[in-house]
């Protein structure tokens, strides 16, 4: 109502200030716009730009927030990348430890068979010996008998008297059983010494 009342009177002066125009003397219509636009500054100023300057603050900070909030993502990111790079790095190396330790063990695995291989040969060959010396023995033994029996029966039948004194008999047949042995070695010496 007061601004009604501030209007009218103005509307009044101005319409007798129309009357006396000087342009060097501002008239009551200029006095009034100024009025009113220091009231409209006041109220732009006082009303109006603390909120929007608040929410342009808040809004500044949120981006502050925003960016202080990359910064330190950027920061977890990186050390993240550089801890995976370290973890890779660690992990190749065990990797490699590995592989050398199971070369290791393979080369050992292949050593302990082989030693294992000729420990098995060496013992099937003294087996070999072995029983190839006890079947020879046996053998000689049989022969022995054998070659005893005919020696007997055959020196008997030259010398047309009978044999068969037991120690006798042993010793013809233990006369010619080394014969035969001295033979036979002599004719291995003879193959070992051509060969």
């Amino acid at each position: 109502m007061a601004v009604t009342v501030l209007l009218s009177s103005l509307a009044e002066v101005s319409a007798a200030e129309k009357k006396t125009n000087n342009f060097l003397v501002p008239n009551a219509t200029f006095i009034v716009e100024l009025i009113a636009f220091g009231i409209i500054v006041y109220l732009i100023g006082s009303r109006i730009i603390p909120p929007i300057n608040k929410a342009m603050e808040a809004r500044q900070d949120a981006i502050r927030q925003q960016f202080a909030e990359a910064d330190e993502a950027k920061e977890k990111a990186s050390s993240a990348e550089s801890e995976f790079k370290a973890q890779l790095a660690d992990a190749r190396k065990e990797a490699g430890r590995i592989r050398e330790e199971a070369r290791e063990q393979g080369t050992a695995i292949i050593a302990e068979a082989k030693e294992q291989a000729q420990a098995d040969a060496q013992r099937i060959k003294e087996q070999a010996h072995a029983q190839i010396a006890a079947e020879r023995q046996q053998a000689l033994t049989t022969l022995r008998a054998e070659v005893g029996t005919l020696a007997t029966s055959l020196a008997s039948r030259i010398v047309g008297e009978a044999l068969e004194d037991d120690e006798r008999s042993a010793r013809v047949v233990d006369r010619f059983l080394a014969d035969l042995e001295s033979l036979e070695t002599s004719k291995t010496a003879r193959n070992g010494a051509s060969a």
